[in-house]
């Protein structure tokens, strides 16, 4: 996976990205984030990126030019890209996004936008797709950016240890990750679940499915009525689920 960055602020996002599992990943060669000045790619001497708005307004609006000229070297020298603009009027980020991103693309091209917003006719020239956190707004593209380049890059074979480390977590299968706990057994009067030192596999796999399905209809109901309870084949998997109901119920 070879992600390229578009960005005022390289070494924010440098900070972040190269440094523990993405770190290791790119020195071992799983993966590549490049992150690129967009003022390297300015005609004046003052390295400006924005200007007026047309039609008046606050703020200011990052040119198309500098844009183009930035995008345009990252193409033509690491090659085409799905091209992504980090925008609050874009679809939505979810962990399902992360996976088409990862299955479909084998390059991605992330553009920050800054100030007011990033000229049209940028975007309708180069942007495959604009791409949202969620309702509401931040000041730059830059975290944004290094959430997506963080979700899709993590499910790459070899950058972490082995699938379970994500497919066992929140979203990946509609629902919420199960607690977690680790030593001591006893911690502030507080004691791990018996069941989890048990020893018995079967016991604490079906335990943590049930407390998924709790947690997610306590905390997200509007992602357990999405679940689809067909998916269940067997009569065990029906009955942990039942029991979670029952158990949710009687609260």
């Amino acid at each position: 996976m070879n992600i390229d960055i578009l960005t005022l602020f390289p070494d924010s996002v440098d900070a972040m990205l190269n440094v523990s599992i993405l770190g290791r990943a790119q020195e071992r060669g799983y993966i590549a984030i490049r992150t690129h000045q967009i003022r390297q790619y300015t005609t004046n001497k003052q390295m400006q990126v924005d200007d007026y708005p047309y039609g008046g307004g606050r703020g200011a609006v990052m040119q198309a030019d500098p844009l183009y000229r930035c995008w345009a070297h990252v193409t033509e020298i690491h090659g085409p890209g799905r091209t992504i603009f980090l925008s609050p009027c874009g679809r939505t980020f979810t962990q399902s996004v992360a996976r088409e991103l990862k299955e479909n693309y084998e390059h991605l091209i992330l553009v920050c936008g800054h100030y007011e917003g990033v000229d049209q006719r940028f975007l309708d020239e180069c942007v495959d797709e604009e791409i949202s956190m969620g309702d509401f707004v931040l000041t730059g593209g830059e975290i944004p950016a290094m959430a997506v380049a963080d979700a899709v890059c993590r499910m790459v074979p070899g950058v972490l240890p082995d699938d379970e480390c994500f497919q066992e977590e929140s979203h990946w299968n509609g629902l919420l990750e199960y607690p977690q706990y680790s030593r001591p057994a006893v911690w502030h009067d507080r004691a791990v679940p018996e069941i989890l030192l048990s020893g018995d596999h079967g016991k604490v796999a079906a335990w943590r499915k049930k407390e998924s399905y709790k947690r997610t209809m306590l905390r997200r109901p509007d992602l357990f009525a999405k679940f689809d309870e067909s998916r269940l084949t067997t009569k065990a998997e029906r009955k942990i689920l039942q029991e979670a109901k029952d158990e949710i119920s009687s609260l």
